[in-house]
């Protein structure tokens, strides 16, 4: 079944709004007659009653042409006719008789007043009629109806402020409000986007002796859950499940948004699908919320799905729906299909703004997109709609730094600062990465004192980016990193510093590096080890760097680097480190031939997993570096056909390399 609830809008029927009277209402004067039928098809009981005026009729003498005729003679083509009489005349006073668009005087009845608030809708103009109605009514068998009516005139015009002072007078004159006063003022509320306010109005119905109607609670399901008032809107969804309430798309909307909000995902999904088995026909701004809320999730995928869903159902994108999509492949780092989102979105001529400039930007930035990242820049500047931010310039800035072109990243800095914004610690941190892949260690140095000067602190990611500059630098400069080191970070300086001199007589290397790693957040921990284990492998302190992994796994840092199954014994490398997977393939090489030595036997098939991906601003990945070392090794390991990324072994192969290597003790690696 579907429904088809619209809470929101205004009533144009009184019988909607259950104000029905029985009184038929009298015909009033008028002099000029109306009529869209043809004028042999006139008569009294044509005149709708709903054409009611307050304005005095307009009286003019001066002779007028038939409307059927042209004063030229010709027959006119409209559909309306008019007929002119002098009101003077005889037959004017006549016509009089049968006519309702006319001013009204004093002898109105109530349903006559309740027809002319209704068509109103202008709110200080319905309060001189309703003051008017009052004053001249005779008898009212329910005043709350006139109040109700001019209150709907309030909404049409959204006057909440002046719905609640009509409402206070109600009470002075000790008229009593029912339901539909305060339907009403709750309907105004929403239309207004006055959430808050809906709560405050419903809320108040029980102390006036009002029971909420279905319609009521439904339309209390989107405003307490505009509020934020989650527990609420969620409770009344419940009930509306058990009861079969009829809920409207904009209520579905709003239940779809706060479980997103509130991190409920399949939540959102669940509703989505109920909506459809209820019948209800999903509407643009639901499609759009439900791809707000998967991108929020990071599931591109289920985006994608409900996109498609929403073009076969006829539903043409618009600025809201790619930017959605926008934003959800960015956080996913779907790079190709962000990028055909933005070229749709060029073709039809829709302009971006700064933020989802700034979301493509940054995701160019993670997936390593140089030229993209340039050519949305440079069309951003000549949108002539947005100006480049300090996002925008950061974004540039560590495309540029993550690549290693310098020149380019000064650039962009100088760019950045003409345009009135100061280079941030986010920008600063680039450029020390950029310097190192260069390996200017004087120009590091530089923009390491310059965050000082800016009265910036440096943070965990700054302290690790230049640790990792570190592992590129000649280890003849190393000193003048360790000093700046030891100003950002003094435990990280400190435990650079024991690396570095290499007497560690007193044991005091691995306590500090426990304390160090249990110290830093647990974002960074990984990246901190990882490039600890590279400087190692750099200095040729192999056994420095085992230790350092034995650190790490006793801390979880990392998982599952070696897993045995009964036929395939397995290193898995995916998430370290090039200095760190070396140093993992030395532990495990050195654990396999204990193994033999204890004559255990192998499995029948023995692989290292290095991954197939590469290195977003490098052709070479994981995979590639491994392959080489491990003909350096003579290891009788070879690149599986069928599995990218998997160097595969068998037991007899591996036992036979074991055996003749000279030392079972440190391999070099």
């Amino acid at each position: 079944m579907a429904y088809h609830v619209h809470l929101c809008s205004s009533h144009p029927s009184l019988f909607h709004d259950r104000h029905t009277l029985s009184s038929t209402p009298k015909p009033r004067p008028t002099i000029t007659i109306r009529s869209t039928a043809p004028r042999s098809f006139q008569s009294k009981s044509s005149i709708h009653l709903n054409h009611v005026s307050l304005q005095d009729a307009v009286t003019d003498n001066t002779p007028k042409p038939s409307p059927s005729r042209h004063p030229d003679g010709k027959t006119a083509s409209s559909s309306k006719s008019y007929v002119w009489v002098n009101p003077r005349s005889p037959r004017a006073s006549r016509l009089r008789k049968f006519s309702y668009d006319s001013s009204l005087g004093d002898d109105v009845s109530e349903q006559d007043a309740v027809v002319v608030l209704n068509n109103m809708s202008n709110p200080h103009t319905a309060l001189l009629a309703l003051n008017h109605f009052q004053k001249i009514l005779k008898q009212t068998s329910r005043e709350v109806i006139l109040y109700n009516v001019t209150l709907k005139v309030f909404r049409k015009s959204k006057d909440l402020v002046g719905a609640e002072k009509l409402f206070e007078e109600m009470l002075q004159k000790g008229v009593t409000p029912d339901n539909i006063t305060f339907s009403t003022l709750i309907s105004c509320a929403r239309v207004c986007a006055l959430p808050a306010k809906a709560v405050e109005w419903f809320e108040k119905m029980p102390s006036f002796g009002c029971d909420p109607d279905d319609v009521t609670y439904c339309a209390m399901i989107d405003a307490y859950g505009r509020a934020g008032n989650f527990d609420m809107a969620f409770n009344l969804y419940d009930r509306a499940r058990t009861e079969k309430w009829r809920i409207d798309p904009v209520t579905f909307s709003t239940l779809i948004k706060i479980y997103g909000v509130s991190g409920n995902y399949d939540g959102c999904l669940n509703v989505y699908e109920e909506m459809k088995a209820l019948g209800a026909k999903p509407n643009l701004v639901i499609y759009n919320t439900l791809l707000d809320a998967m991108g929020r999730a990071k599931r591109p995928w289920q985006a994608k799905t409900i996109y498609k869903e929403m073009t076969t159902n006829g539903f043409s994108p618009n600025f809201a729906t790619y930017a959605a999509l926008l934003r959800a492949y960015g956080r996913a780092r779907y790079g190709e299909d962000a990028l055909n989102i933005y070229k749709e979105m060029k073709e039809k001529g829709l302009e971006l703004t700064v933020i989802l400039y700034n979301t493509l930007l940054a995701l160019c930035a993670d997936v390593g997109y140089v030229d993209e990242a340039v050519e949305i820049f440079e069309d951003m500047k000549n949108s002539g709609t947005c100006k480049p931010d300090s996002w925008t310039f950061s974004s540039l800035i560590t495309i540029y730094s993550c690549s290693g072109k310098v020149s380019e990243a000064e650039g962009i800095v100088k760019e950045m600062s003409e345009a009135g914004f100061q280079p941030n610690l986010f920008v600063l941190t680039s450029l020390i990465q950029c310097y190192g892949k260069a390996q200017r260690t004087e120009d590091v140095v530089r923009t390491f004192n310059q965050v000082f000067k800016l009265g910036l602190t440096p943070d965990d990611r700054f302290c690790g980016c230049l640790l990792n500059v570190m592992t590129q630098t000649p280890r003849e400069e190393l000193g003048k990193l360790t000093d700046c080191m030891e100003k950002a970070n003094p435990k990280l300086g400190h435990v650079v510093k024991l690396l570095l001199e290499e007497d560690d007589s007193e044991g005091n290397f691995k306590s500090k590096a426990s304390e160090l790693l249990n110290y830093i957040g647990s974002d960074v921990k990984k990246a901190y080890c990882n490039c600890l284990i590279d400087l190692c492998v750099n200095l040729d302190l192999l056994e420095r760097a085992c230790e350092l992994l034995e650190l790490g796994l006793s801390l979880d840092i990392y998982a599952d680097i070696q897993s045995r199954s009964p036929t395939q014994w397995s290193l898995n490398l995916k998430s370290l480190s090039l200095g760190a997977a070396l140093t993992a393939l030395h532990v495990w090489i050195n654990d396999l031939t204990k193994v033999l030595e204890s004559g255990e036997e192998l499995p029948s098939l023995l692989g290292i997993n290095t991954g197939h991906g590469k290195h977003k601003y490098s052709e070479k990945g994981l995979a590639t570096v491994f392959e080489s070392h491990l003909k350096e090794l003579n290891a009788p390991f070879h690149e599986a056909p069928d599995k990218v990324g998997w160097f595969l072994t068998t037991k007899v192969a591996a036992k036979a390399w074991l055996e003749s290597r000279s030392s079972p003790d440190l391999v070099a690696v």
